[in-house]
């Protein structure tokens, strides 16, 4: 992973209300392949906090192996973050968060870190509904290893080399409604005025908010065929909600017809969003089943899928402190052998 800092040239750059630049988010010069989706994908994230006026150290970065998941390393440089282990890093990030509770945790994975080997460990954060945005970075292959099919690979779809792929694809979009994940949303790292929004009511949404972001890649799946490369999605992308980013407001209660907007009030802020003229409706979890169900193999959705606001998240559950863990004093960690000896009593 490379060490090569971005230069600073930031005379001329806004200010956010922290005082700082766009500069401030960034991390070092990325080693991707030129064109690839996943710097796109860099850039929305740099975008997102820094018009969120989140400072760097309060944000956490994990990820797994793979190229998305070197780009933790592209953003917010001055944050804390890990690399883990291949497809283990949601166990790691639900450790930290009951430690801390108090930063934003950012999880940046790939469909094979996530969908193959990282699967069981998705669902698990995802029942748990731990507070944290993760996005996977989604395309189609595994890019470390020269463009073998991942577990995202549509059918029918092409590899660079000719084979063709036959295997049923998961679908994180899906996995993630059925397993009760309370944001939902999918992206296209080519439509960054509709990716940062998406970033910043996931950061803002307290539980479990996943981004899939279609995310070509450019050595290996953006050839003729590849269901995943640039021209397939441009042309078969669908926007099925136009979001946007709103700072926290007075609650808005009035109603709404197709093609109105409407607030959903959201953890530390709000997300603006504007129907469609079929009125869909991303609090409604059958109407976003539906409609996948109905795109499949025709359209790419895009934008907020579903959204849950009632439901408590992993600390509210685990009934953990205000303090975070972290800093709490020894002797409320360590209460002695009598403490201890009064709670074994309660087992008898």
């Amino acid at each position: 992973m490379t060490s090569i800092k971005k230069p600073r040239v930031d005379k001329h750059l806004r200010r956010n209300a922290r005082g700082l630049t766009v500069r401030d988010y960034e991390g070092v010069m990325s080693t991707l392949c030129a064109g690839c989706g996943h710097d796109s994908i860099t850039a929305a994230f740099v975008q997102a906090f820094h018009e969120l006026n989140i400072e760097p150290h309060r944000a956490a970065k994990v990820s797994g192996i793979g190229c998305s998941s070197k780009t933790t390393a592209y953003f917010l440089g001055q944050s804390h973050g890990i690399n883990t282990v291949h497809g283990r890093m949601p166990s790691v990030a639900t450790g930290a968060a009951a430690v801390n509770t108090e930063l934003h945790y950012i999880g940046v994975s790939g469909d094979g870190d996530s969908l193959s080997i990282g699967i069981g460990q998705f669902a698990h954060a995802i029942r748990r509904n731990l507070n944290m945005l993760y996005v996977i970075e989604n395309n189609g292959v595994y890019g470390l290893t020269k463009g073998q099919f991942s577990a995202s690979a549509d059918i029918g779809t092409k590899a660079k080399k000719g084979e063709v792929n036959e295997q049923t694809p998961i679908d994180p979009v899906a996995l993630a409604l059925t397993l009760g994940a309370t944001y939902v949303a999918r992206g296209f790292s080519g439509d960054k005025k509709q990716l940062v929004p998406l970033i910043k009511a996931g950061l803002m949404h307290k539980g479990f908010a996943l981004i899939d972001v279609v995310s070509p890649c450019v050595t290996f799946n953006d050839h003729a065929g590849s269901t995943k490369s640039y021209a397939h999605t441009y042309e078969y992308y669908h926007p099925v909600v136009h979001a946007d980013f709103v700072p926290t407001g007075e609650e808005i209660t009035a109603q709404y017809e197709a093609g109105e907007a409407i607030s959903v009030p959201l953890h530390h802020g709000s997300v603006r969003l504007k129907k469609t003229g079929d009125n869909y409706d991303p609090r409604d979890r059958d109407q976003a089943f539906d409609m996948l169900r109905r795109s499949e193999g025709k359209e790419i959705l895009t934008g907020l899928i579903y959204i849950d606001e009632t439901r408590r998240d992993m600390a509210d559950m685990a009934k953990l402190p205000d303090t975070p863990l972290n800093a709490l004093p020894y002797d409320r960690l360590s209460p002695g052998k009598a403490k201890l000896a009064e709670i074994m009593k309660g087992y008898c």
